[in-house]
């Protein structure tokens, strides 16, 4: 199984480790050519206006976004969040816009209010979620599966092959939710 983890900025490095200690492959989306063949993709957390900037400049938003909407298995975690959300709450155009939700960036404060909590994410139970400069959810559209909610904020969803998560997966020990996608991708 190749995963393709976008590789322009941000916290990519830590969803490698995280896919290879689960035995998947992993190729680092640095350039066009670096889009064939893979049965997944993974958006990290970063700076996600940076992270749109460089899709532009490499000329790989469009070939990302088709990707995605062919059917391409995605997990995006903070920033890929943002880049997969429809809208963004008070700015003025989205990035990939292939998931049917609003987000608010920066929901849960600056880098001093980061916080780690536990909780169910859909099936994963008493899972260890890392925020860090999060967003959240504020508003889903039709067929948009709620996997977890925090102080009643969405923070986790599930659209047809595309999970988004406001906090961060691979900043933990926990491989749960990387087994549960691989899973998704090998059904």
């Amino acid at each position: 199984m190749k995963i393709g983890v976008l590789a322009v900025q941000g916290a990519f490095i830590e969803h490698e480790k995280m896919l290879q200690k689960l035995g998947a492959d992993t190729v680092e989306l640095r350039q066009k050519g670096d889009l064939n063949n893979l049965d997944g993709l993974i958006l990290p957390g970063g700076e996600s206006t940076v992270q749109s900037l460089l899709l532009d400049k490499l000329e790989m938003k469009q070939l990302l976004k088709g990707l995605i909407e062919d059917g391409l298995p995605t997990l995006a975690t903070c920033a890929g969040l943002i880049l997969l959300a429809k809208n963004i709450d008070n700015a003025p155009k989205s990035h990939l816009a292939t998931l049917p939700v609003s987000v608010k960036r920066n929901a849960f404060g600056r880098q001093l209010s980061s916080f780690v909590t536990k909780q169910n994410v859909g099936c994963v139970s008493d899972y260890p979620e890392v925020f860090i400069r999060a967003p959240y959810i504020s508003s889903t559209e039709d067929g948009v599966e709620t996997l977890c909610v925090h102080e009643d904020k969405i923070v986790g969803v599930k659209y047809k092959h595309q999970i988004g998560l406001a906090f961060h997966p691979e900043l933990t020990e926990d491989t749960r939710i990387h087994q549960k996608f691989l899973e998704l991708i090998a059904a």
